[in-house]
């Protein structure tokens, strides 16, 4: 392993939160409300981002306006940093797009992380009217125009979707250009088109397969020459579960991650079509393929700091809230993190109670 990434402490190796916001078996009131206290947590123990994904129609996401939902977050929270991943553009018209994402960066005092895409399923956008072929054209006008708009004054804009005229913007980001963007993809084109806007990657899957994709980021990466010139974050997904024995932390992983498979399979199984073929369909699939990690604190860390290395990823998104894992495991699980793996450092692992540079816009 480089020196890089020993016990965590190097300024490449950054540690967020992604968080599906999938359905965990109570009321929706106070999953809420348990998610609140764990951006809290979140915030106090010092991880950089808390990411929220845009799901519709499926209790794969109960977060269906993610901006909504993080405006509440950003008020309970000062350092942490927070944004959809990703902002379903083809879902808003891109006024109410820009419109909202200055609202949030304003709210959250320029915390603001954006992450926009077309959507990976598209049952979703059909219930919304907007179809698969117009899909990609649509979101294409709405990423360039969403470009102009930050750029302030007047917005006029001519496509096949959107037709603007002269509309004054009166609001503006907090950030300045505009806040740093995202890109999540498994895609090594897709990633040589963020490295050469200065896009930031969210990747999923086993190591070897995402270091295809930082590989080509770094390929086509021209740093700036700027002495505060930084790598943006190329991201590595992976839900997480850290207890005080394997046995213990498997069974809480293994009943958590029946339960949000069962929400992801929803509208496929609804709608009678397969699931993606790389979907891990059984737990023990999934820790095979390196989308769950779980263990004690001493086998997590060096899981995960393997893959990271393995990966050449920077960035570590852990999704802790998933599935019917209880608000202590996940609350537990966050601190193991920073104690054992941010901070480097190896005490008894105790549950408890109770700026950066600018990007540009991403384009799929």
């Amino acid at each position: 392993m480089s020196d890089s990434l020993k016990l965590g402490r190097s300024p490449v190796l950054t540690f967020g939160i992604f968080d599906h916001l999938d359905e965990d078996g109570r009321d929706i009131a106070r999953q809420y409300a348990d998610r609140l206290v764990l951006a809290e947590a979140y915030d106090r123990l010092g991880f950089f981002a808390y990411h929220v994904a845009e799901h519709h129609c499926t209790p794969h996401g109960r977060g269906p306006s993610p901006n909504l939902f993080l405006s509440s977050v950003a008020q309970r929270t000062r350092q942490l940093r927070i944004g959809p991943l990703v902002m379903l553009l083809n879902l808003y018209h891109l006024l109410r797009a820009f419109e909202e994402i200055c609202m949030l960066d304003h709210l959250s005092g320029g915390r603001l992380e954006v992450g926009i895409g077309r959507g990976s399923l598209p049952l979703e956008l059909g219930y919304y009217g907007i179809s698969a072929d117009a899909a990609p054209s649509r979101y294409e006008e709405a990423s360039e125009a969403l470009i102009s708009a930050m750029k302030g004054g007047m917005l006029s804009y001519q496509g096949q979707h959107f037709e603007l005229n002269s509309v004054p913007l009166t609001v503006k980001t907090y950030q300045r250009p505009r806040p740093p963007t995202w890109i999540a993809t498994n895609r090594p084109e897709s990633a040589a088109w963020a490295a050469a806007n200065g896009a930031n990657l969210a990747c999923v899957g086993p190591s070897s397969a995402v270091r295809k994709v930082t590989d080509a980021f770094r390929a086509h990466r021209e740093p700036n020459g700027e002495a505060h010139d930084q790598m943006p974050f190329l991201g590595l997904l992976r839900m997480v579960v850290i207890a005080r024995s394997e046995i213990d932390a498997y069974s809480l992983a293994a009943s958590a991650y029946a339960q949000w498979l069962e929400s992801f399979k929803f509208l496929y199984e609804l709608n009678a079509i397969p699931t993606p073929p790389h979907l891990p369909l059984t737990f023990d699939a999934a820790i095979e393929r390196e989308l769950c990690v779980v263990g004690t604190s001493a086998s997590v860390r060096q899981v995960l700091l393997n893959q990271l290395e393995e990966s050449g990823a920077n960035y570590l998104l852990c999704q802790l809230a998933f599935g019917n894992l209880p608000l202590d495991a996940s609350l537990c699980t966050a601190t193991a993190i920073q104690s054992e793996i941010m901070a480097g450092t190896w005490p008894t692992m105790i549950c408890p109670s109770g700026f950066r540079h600018q990007t540009l816009w991403q384009r799929s």
